[in-house]
């Protein structure tokens, strides 16, 4: 089943945006870049490009594999030899486009990279309607191995629905037993995590959270809580969002209290993804449309 035109046009639309910020950000990331200024210019050129941004911008570093963004008044850089995962979602009327991009400034971790590309190029040259997943991740596997690198086992692609950037089935990066058949006119976000040969290949939830998602609906004491609800609600919906989007909806000497009761009562909380033993991860992805017999990629 094919998604109807004015849909395919909004996906069109948001992919286009998204590989074009993609493709500014190369430019723009560099040791000593202030990383709350790449998240921001990231969230600046979506918004200018006519486009919303589906989740913040993730600027992961070295070991943390994702879910990094900056949170209000970062004072965190890109550090001198890293290696650096741009992350960047936009959607129009709710239909999202989800890409990334690996920096590298260490040479000797550019064969990350490289495997990643490679890993996510056989990927979606080989998606077609009525593949399993299952099949789709040992492809991915397979391709990640053969050049001398490890996937990040427990890191997945996933299907993207309507203000739901994971919705539906998990694309995995290794070989799974149970696997599910992908369908004609899905949209399917494929990402490869890459980390060393030496690594343990997989991730831990890290000790900070920068992004959260509206997941419960409570009634809240605090009225400027309620305020709080009420924007994220209205402006994010399901979809992630940051604190640095929270700026001047209550007043500043009333946000901390507010917030922290918002995020106890009725928020989930994004902790970063890191690598188990340490060991630095490059990221690429793609979102595509399945068809028939392969797919069209959006970004």
């Amino acid at each position: 089943m094919s998604l109807p035109q004015d849909i395919l046009k909004k996906y069109e639309q948001a992919g286009k945006i998204a590989r074009e910020v993609r493709m500014e950000m190369k430019g723009l990331v560099q040791e000593g870049t202030p990383v709350i200024q790449i998240c921001e210019k990231a969230e600046e050129l979506v918004r200018k490009k006519g486009g919303l941004p589906a989740f913040p911008c993730n600027v992961s570093i070295n070991e943390i594999a994702a879910h990094y963004t900056s949170p209000p008044n970062d004072t965190r850089v890109i550090p001198p030899k890293s290696v650096v995962k741009v992350d960047v979602g936009v959607h129009i009327d709710g239909y999202i486009a989800d890409t990334a991009i690996t920096l590298s400034f260490n040479p000797s971790y550019n064969h990350l990279l490289r495997t990643a590309e490679r890993a996510l190029k056989l990927a979606v040259e080989s998606i077609y309607a009525g593949i399993s997943t299952s099949k789709l991740g040992s492809l991915i596997e397979d391709s990640i191995t053969r050049n001398g690198c490890r996937p990040v086992s427990n890191l997945t692609g996933h299907q993207v629905g309507r203000y739901m950037i994971h919705t539906g089935k998990s694309i995995p990066n290794v070989s799974h037993l149970i696997g599910s058949k992908i369908k004609e006119g899905e949209v399917i976000a494929i990402e490869p995590f890459v980390t060393e040969k030496s690594a343990k290949g997989k991730v831990k939830d890290g000790v900070e959270a920068t992004i959260f998602r509206l997941v419960k609906r409570k009634t809240l004491k605090d009225s400027n809580a309620q305020q709080l609800f009420s924007h994220i609600d209205l402006n994010y919906r399901t979809m992630p969002f940051s604190e640095r989007w929270m700026a001047d909806v209550v007043p500043q000497q009333h946000y901390s209290t507010a917030f922290q009761e918002l995020r106890s009562r009725c928020l989930m909380s994004y902790y970063t993804f890191v690598e188990v033993s340490g060991r630095p991860v490059a990221q690429a992805e793609h979102t595509v449309l399945v068809t028939k017999d392969g797919c069209m990629v959006l970004t």
